[in-house]
């Protein structure tokens, strides 16, 4: 049994926590850190993340005349949240924290720790419906000149100080399994020491415990993340709204994403909340090269692809590639099948696939100018490529019979319907022939072009599948992709933990994933992209500075 007295505990090493930490360490406390896995995976999932922020009004968006105001982000945002329970009362007020940080200080305070953008800005979650409906109007996805790690650098460079000058205890292989509490109050965490691992960053550690702990604080922060590694609970989190949940899903998060912490907190009286409100994406595809178990990675899509339920049939208005991750999703889960394709050419794949993930896009996570160079160029990214000839969900094809018949040989006997995909097929290539169309996904390609990021390197120019010289004629099999929570622990504007009752709980805090990004889930039912990273920052920086404050 070992005992640690620091001013604060911090529950898990991400994104969010090392915020917390940073905010500690730079007002001078003594923080102890706990977390599950090995030191390789020190911060988390957002090393893995491609980096991209939500911002509003920045000089990258005027740059390219993207004219935004926080009046239509905050018009996105609520229409997107669609809150309506009792209980989002406290995910509102971080909501709109979180709006008025994304277009003020969020860019400055980032840009004083050294983290710079890509030039061009991304425009994830179009939507697709109403002014005051889901979506984002204009580009807001603002990509991290080093992606996941060039967010992550700053806070690890302030961690090494702190440890250097004798403030922080970083304890890896230590899983806490209660917190402590005395007359109402957290007093502490005791768990079990696990025993060393040297599992590579994400891979699988083992659980075999080698001892126990037992640490007291003023405060304990919660940053644990979400439930996206623990598919069992997924399927018992899952919403009606949704259908029913699938009965195969890949992961886009390492299995230690397991929730634990989540009934752990519960335990000691903290509310959790909106557990049925989560973010999973469809455009998943089997990593060729898995680090830890079902890997997915995420295709991150323009516009063009033409995209089929596992029958055939094309997905409805505005279900497009890129414009809503949980219309598309619940769509999905109609048609009795947990899979769905995309329809695409070589042109298409060339200008308009990426892949999520730091270590798909060397070019900017490495700040490599040489590879970067080539995403204007003529050919698919390396390892866009690489998925092409080695991933088992992608089927190449010259002509569409042969196409279709490797999509069939990829499908349940009977599923696919080779002639509802060739009419599909055919259907829209005779609306791209004339400048004038009924097909709303080919007006807003053509209306994605007006925009000069993605006409410069995110939206191919508009063709005909079956035009040989944009071939070859490529199908790729998509899943359902874990990734992320929505709803987590209850919270106020400091980060303190809030009990059934409405009343904060003293000493216990939490911040990210965990608290559902902020108050249990500040982006009610949808997200707009970009905005995790961006509330794991937000939410252990307040979380940090308020208890930092109070001690």
């Amino acid at each position: 049994m070992s005992s640690i007295r620091s001013d604060a505990i911090i529950v898990g090493a991400g994104l969010a926590g090392l915020v917390t930490a940073s905010e500690l360490i730079t007002a001078g406390k003594r923080v102890t850190i706990v977390e599950q896995e090995p030191a390789a995976s020190l911060g988390g999932q957002a090393w893995w993340s491609f980096g991209g922020l939500f911002l509003v009004d920045s000089p990258e968006q005027r740059r390219l005349g993207v004219h935004d105001s926080p009046e239509l982000a905050r018009q996105d945002w609520f229409g997107s949240a669609d809150f309506d329970r009792e209980e989002d009362a406290w995910p509102r007020k971080w909501a709109e924290a979180y709006l008025d940080f994304a277009a003020a200080e969020k860019r400055a305070w980032l840009h004083s720790l050294g983290v710079r953008f890509f030039p061009v800005v991304g425009w994830a979650e179009r939507g697709g419906y109403t002014a005051n409906g889901h979506g984002n109007s204009v580009p807001r996805f603002h990509i991290v000149w080093g992606t996941g790690p060039g967010v992550l650098a700053p806070f690890l460079r302030i961690l090494d100080d702190g440890i250097a000058r004798g403030l922080v205890m970083m304890l890896h292989r230590h899983r806490v399994d209660e917190l402590i509490t005395s007359d109402g109050s957290v007093v502490g965490v005791r768990g079990s020491v696990l025993v060393d691992d040297d599992a590579a960053r994400g891979a699988s550690s083992s659980r075999q415990v080698a001892g126990h702990f037992e640490l007291e604080a003023q405060a304990v922060i919660v940053t644990s993340g979400g439930i996206g590694g623990n598919h069992d609970l997924v399927r018992a989190n899952w919403p009606e709204r949704l259908g029913s949940p699938p009965a195969t899903m890949l992961s886009g998060v390492p299995a230690h994403v397991d929730g634990r912490m989540l009934g752990i907190s519960e335990s000691a009286g903290a509310h959790l909340i909106n557990g049925d409100r989560m973010w999973h994406y469809t455009e998943g595809i089997t990593n060729w090269d898995p680090v830890w178990p079902s890997h997915g990675i995420r295709i991150l899509p323009g516009p063009s692809s033409l995209w089929l339920d596992a029958t055939g049939r094309r997905l409805p208005v505005p279900l497009f590639p890129g414009f809503d991750t949980l219309g598309t999703l619940e769509h999905l889960r109609t048609t009795g099948y947990d899979h769905s394709w995309f329809v695409l050419t070589q042109k298409i794949i060339e200008k308009e696939f990426a892949l999520s993930g730091s270590e798909q896009n060397p070019d900017l996570t490495d700040k490599n100018l040489r590879l970067l160079a080539k995403r204007v160029a003529p050919g698919a990214p390396g390892p866009v490529e690489a998925f092409k000839s080695k991933g088992v969900d992608f089927a190449v094809a010259r002509t569409l019979p042969e196409l279709i018949e490797s999509m069939q040989a990829l499908s349940p006997a009977g599923v696919l319907d080779g002639a509802q995909v060739e009419s599909e097929v055919r259907g829209r290539d005779r609306e791209m022939a004339n400048d004038f169309t009924k097909d709303a996904q080919i007006n807003a390609i053509r209306g994605a072009r007006r925009y000069r990021g993605d006409r410069l390197i995110r939206v191919a120019t508009p063709h005909r599948l079956l035009d040989a010289k944009a071939g070859p004629l490529i199908a790729v099999k998509l899943h359902v992709l874990t990734r992320k929570s929505l709803g987590g622990i209850e919270t106020n504007l400091q980060g303190q933990a809030m009990d059934a009752q409405g009343r904060a709980i003293p000493g216990l805090y939490a911040a990210g994933e965990a608290s559902g990004f902020g108050g249990g889930g500040m982006h009610g039912y949808r997200s707009l992209e970009g905005t995790f990273l961006g509330g794991c920052l937000f939410s252990g920086r307040q979380a940090g500075r308020a208890v930092a404050a109070r001690l």
